[in-house]
């Protein structure tokens, strides 16, 4: 019986991840293994997922249950557990264990990033949105020592509300960085409501999301002359650390 692998999330219209991994497959002449797109509307369907497919050796988790799914996890490696958000599970018999490969591609990417701008400390950052990706990129700054603040529709400590961001907050957090699925298609034209008209040259800005390639948010950043840049290359990088996962 083939290998089965897929992804768990709701909608899944946007997920590039069958298709990484068909190709994979297929460029590595791995025969054994097929990945498939499993949209459920509540997590706690997730054991009856694994009842119907009892050929599932693991699952990627996105929006909206990087969170969610824990409390139906028999065990959590210890970087999921400091960062508490989950999207890669890997399937033992009956036992699942979670993993975040996110921390591991974002931190990555951004250090390919920020090297390849040549600039040795980005100050700070502004993680717009708190959701299990935020979570991820805020373990590997908390790793980097880099300041940051959370920004949300929600205000009060440790939130920082949109409508209170001013031009100090984006001039002293050099670097911004979208979790929130604003800007995904098919929703191209919606965007974080910051203050883009206080942008500048020393910004960076980052955006989780990869489908579209450019959304509102960086082709507005670039404008301003901004630095930009996807979640395409985390993609790839957290992607390929589930395979290792999957296969150890």
């Amino acid at each position: 019986m083939a290998r089965l692998f897929g992804l768990i999330g709701f909608p899944l219209s946007h997920s590039f991840s069958k298709k990484f991994f068909t190709e994979k497959f297929q460029r590595e002449g791995i025969m054994d293994c097929r990945y498939e797109l499993f949209p459920i509307e509540r997590i706690d369907r997730l054991p009856d997922l694994l009842a119907r497919h009892p050929e599932l050796c693991g699952l990627n988790v996105t929006i909206p249950y990087k969170e969610a799914v824990i409390p139906l996890l028999h065990e959590l490696d210890p970087l999921a557990e400091e960062a508490g958000a989950v999207n890669t599970i890997k399937i033992e018999g009956d036992k699942l264990i979670g993993y975040n490969t996110d921390v591991y591609g974002f931190r990555e990417s951004l250090y390919n990033l920020i090297y390849r701008l040549g600039r040795g400390d980005p100050g700070g950052a502004l993680v717009l949105g708190t959701g299990g990706a935020a979570k991820a990129v805020t373990t590997v700054l908390w790793q980097l020592e880099i300041p940051f603040i959370y920004v949300s529709r929600r205000e009060g400590l440790p939130f920082h509300s949109y409508e209170k961001l001013e031009k100090e907050n984006i001039a002293y957090f050099n670097l911004i960085i979208n979790t929130t699925p604003l800007g995904m298609a098919p929703n191209t034209e919606t965007c974080p409501p910051i203050p883009y008209e206080y942008l500048t040259d020393h910004n960076i800005l980052f955006d989780l999301v990869y489908n579209p390639e450019e959304t509102l948010f960086l082709k507005r950043g670039k404008i301003a002359g901004c630095a930009t840049s996807n979640g395409l290359e985390m993609l790839y990088l957290q992607a390929e650390r589930a395979w290792e996962i999957w296969n150890t």
